[in-house]
């Protein structure tokens, strides 16, 4: 008679397979379902949603876009075109038919025969595409170098000029481009000017005193001398003599 072989594994086994082939229970599947289902409406919801705002958002930034970007530049230059021609394209001034500057940026001018500007920092001077202050602080040793040289400088045009030096004409402006000088510094190169030019004193003070523009609305500002239209009234003034 065989031995009677034992019959745990086959219980162990069908004990496994009876795990694995139970049923999940419908309740824990139906939530899921619920869920997923949930999860999605939730998703269209949202994108849904989000269309009704889409339009209005993009209709006001065409039409912002459109006025504020095409209309408006081309209405303000309309406007200053009409009104104020001149100074809506820079201020340019003609001299015999041809270009020679602008009334509202300086130039450089060394030669005795005509008024000098303030020094500029702006590139290798007057460099409208370099505007600069020297940003030198009162105690910095260069900016004392600076001015003694500016002095030497202008002493050196007008020897015999022994007044006291305007600040104006040893120091440099904020932007480097000022046109202006004071009324003060303007005075104080008349007689050089005068001496190479060979005229009066007064000839050269008029065509100072006729482009010296007062302060704005008489309350800003102070009385200043437009540079380079001085130089174009004495050379004018050489043209007639």
């Amino acid at each position: 008679m065989q031995p009677n072989k034992s019959t745990q594994p086959n219980k162990s086994v069908q004990s496994s397979k009876s795990i694995q082939a139970a049923p999940v229970d419908s309740k824990y599947q139906q939530a899921d379902e619920n869920n997923l289902s949930a999860s999605d409406n939730s998703i269209l919801d949202n994108s849904t949603a989000r269309m009704p705002m889409l339009k209005p958002a993009l209709s006001l930034f065409i039409a912002l876009a459109l006025i504020l970007g095409l209309c408006y530049p081309l209405l303000m230059t309309g406007v200053a075109q009409v009104t104020m021609a001149d100074k809506a394209n820079g201020s340019l001034v003609e001299h015999n038919g041809g270009l020679v500057g602008s009334a509202l940026i300086g130039q450089r001018f060394d030669q005795p025969g005509y008024l000098w500007t303030r020094p500029s920092a702006a590139g290798d001077g007057y460099d409208a595409a370099q505007s600069s202050g020297s940003n030198l602080g009162p105690l910095n040793p260069e900016l004392v170098t600076a001015v003694e040289a500016q002095v030497q400088r202008l002493k050196a045009a007008d020897p015999q000029n022994t007044a006291p030096i305007p600040l104006d004409l040893v120091t440099m402006s904020g932007s480097g481009l000022d046109p202006h000088i004071s009324p003060a510094a303007a005075e104080w190169q008349v007689n050089r000017v005068a001496r190479i030019r060979g005229i009066s004193a007064e000839q050269v003070q008029t065509a100072i005193d006729e482009h010296t523009e007062a302060r704005q609305f008489n309350l800003f500002g102070e009385p200043r001398v437009n540079v380079l239209a001085v130089n174009l009234a004495l050379d004018e003034m050489a043209v007639v003599n």
